[in-house]
């Protein structure tokens, strides 16, 4: 089966055209019509179903995440590009009258902001490390979590959002617990994607770390097999990845002091469901009337 668009370009337009998302004045940046979002919260109660422990803990995140939690998570020093940092403004009148000053002058007044405590995460797990139990269970910790993640992409691209939903599933425990939950949740989520018509398959992958020592940290990723990505041909320019299931190895445990019970650092691992991507292959896939798309799959997403 070939892609449905033969470019990014082509993809927006008739996103833009059927009324399915709205373009604004910063790349990147879209409107969502009601129906991109009844689709996409039946993508998330369709994921959640998959869950394999019953009363794992879920967590809805919001769109910001303290700093010095965000900070731990080493994200600036790897993907510096893609962070989003919140500035405010903590001054008085004087600050104020400066402020407006170079405001009328059509300068730069950000420069009158300071950074706030917050910042917008990058990924949806980022804001969980630093809330779980420090002492893992030997049968490990198993998390819902699902919210908001933005990386500075400004991109014509729909598959390049700048602010988007992912809803992740997080193991927490030994490195065999947590490979085995990378490799299972792989399976499950190539067969939950396929469910709803989504011709889906797996790729070795690596994250966009930044700089020369990016590169050898991503070519080491790769090589080590710690990313897969579940990827689909929405256009004939490349493969888009809607969702991911990732090894962290102890890198987490490690800087947030989650310890197993021999006092070594935890490992994690994590499936992670683009819930934007699910929503936008979806519609690339079955059209912009969510109306006449197949029985089984509306059944699916509770839309029938």
């Amino acid at each position: 089966m070939g892609a449905p668009y033969a470019t990014p370009d082509d993809l927006r337009e008739a996103l833009v055209e059927g009324g399915t998302i709205f373009q604004t004045a910063v790349d990147g940046v879209y409107h969502r019509s009601w129906d991109w979002e009844r689709v996409l919260r039946g993508v998330e109660g369709h994921v959640m179903a998959q869950a394999v422990v019953e009363g794992a803990p879920r967590r809805w995140f919001p769109p910001i995440m303290p700093r010095e939690e965000f900070l731990k998570t080493d994200y600036v020093r790897s993907f510096p590009d893609l962070v989003g940092s919140i500035d405010v403004f903590t001054g008085g009148d004087k600050e104020h009258r400066a402020l407006l000053a170079v405001l009328e002058d059509g300068g730069d007044w950000t420069a009158h902001l300071t950074p706030a405590e917050v910042v917008l995460p990058s990924s949806v797990c980022h804001p969980l490390y630093g809330n779980l139990p420090t002492d893992v269970p030997a049968d490990g910790l198993d998390e819902e979590c699902s919210g908001w993640s933005f990386r500075h992409e400004p991109s014509l691209d729909p598959a390049r959002m700048q602010i988007f939903r992912i809803y992740e599933y997080v193991k927490v425990g030994t490195p065999e617990q947590s490979l085995a939950h990378r490799d299972e949740w792989l399976e499950r989520g190539l067969a939950a994607l396929q469910q709803l018509g989504l011709p889906v398959r797996s790729e070795a992958a690596n994250d966009p770390f930044f700089g020369r020592v990016g590169k050898m940290l991503a070519v080491n990723q790769l090589d080590s097999q710690l990313k897969y990505e579940m990827v689909v041909d929405l256009t004939d320019v490349k493969p888009t990845a809607i969702g991911s299931s990732n090894y962290h190895e102890d890198h987490f445990g490690e800087t947030f002091g989650l310890h197993l019970a021999d006092g070594s650092p935890a490992h994690s691992a994590c499936i992670g469901f683009g819930l934007d991507r699910i929503a936008l292959a979806l519609f690339a896939t079955h059209g912009t009337d969510v109306d006449a798309w197949p029985a089984e799959v509306k059944a699916h997403l509770a839309l029938a």
